[in-house]
């Protein structure tokens, strides 16, 4: 194996999908600002996400709209513009 290829910053790290509250802790090299204490009382890094396996309508099997910068009202109005053309 080639020597000095992998990240030094891999570690444990704390992830919480935004969208169902699901907390995660997985390997990650992910920058983060903030800790936290998980269940077993030790701190790690923290990291909030937008959506996860907790909340993809793919894994849950139910669809749902997440629109955290409006894209839905932005395709819904150029959608408008090209059918008024």
């Amino acid at each position: 194996m080639k020597a000095d290829i992998h990240p030094n910053n891999y570690r444990l790290v704390i992830f919480e999908d935004n969208s169902s509250g699901e907390r995660f802790l997985v390997g990650s090299t992910i920058e983060t600002r903030e800790n936290q204490t998980w269940t077993d009382g030790k701190e790690y890094p923290f990291a909030r996400v937008e959506i996860s396996s907790a909340s993809h309508p793919f894994y849950t099997g139910q669809e749902k709209i997440m629109d955290t910068a409006g894209r839905v009202e932005r395709f819904k109005t150029r959608a408008a513009k090209a059918k008024g053309r």
